[in-house]
């Protein structure tokens, strides 16, 4: 099970700078769509322990959450060294997810 979504956060220079296969999942400890889809979310990414995970709080003023424009949470960014090549927002099944981890795993043999 993952810990509460982090405070303390990277900078957009710092994540862009990160290697392999990462994903930055932005919510809030209190949200229920958050909460829900940690039922998709959690099994999804314990299959895939080769995904760095960083979950970051995210809110009003937070610039990395400004930098990715996430509007609604939970919004999974699914990162290969540094770029974006997917994104979930509101998972509302498991399926959304697993193709994100494809599309990841892709970018990943280009």
């Amino acid at each position: 099970m993952a810990t509460g979504y982090e405070e303390e956060q990277l900078t957009r220079d710092e994540v862009d700078a990160l290697t392999g296969p990462v994903v930055v999942e932005f919510g809030t400890d209190w949200c229920g769509y958050c909460r829900a889809a940690s039922r998709f979310i959690e099994p999804a990414l314990a299959e895939h322990p080769e995904v760095r995970r960083i979950r970051v709080e995210d809110g009003k003023g937070r610039p990395l959450g400004r930098s990715y424009r996430v509007k609604l949470w939970p919004t999974l960014v699914f990162l290969q060294d540094g770029t974006e090549v997917a994104r979930v927002v509101r998972p509302g099944n498991r399926a959304v997810l697993d193709e994100a981890l494809a599309t990841q795993a892709a970018a990943a043999q280009a």
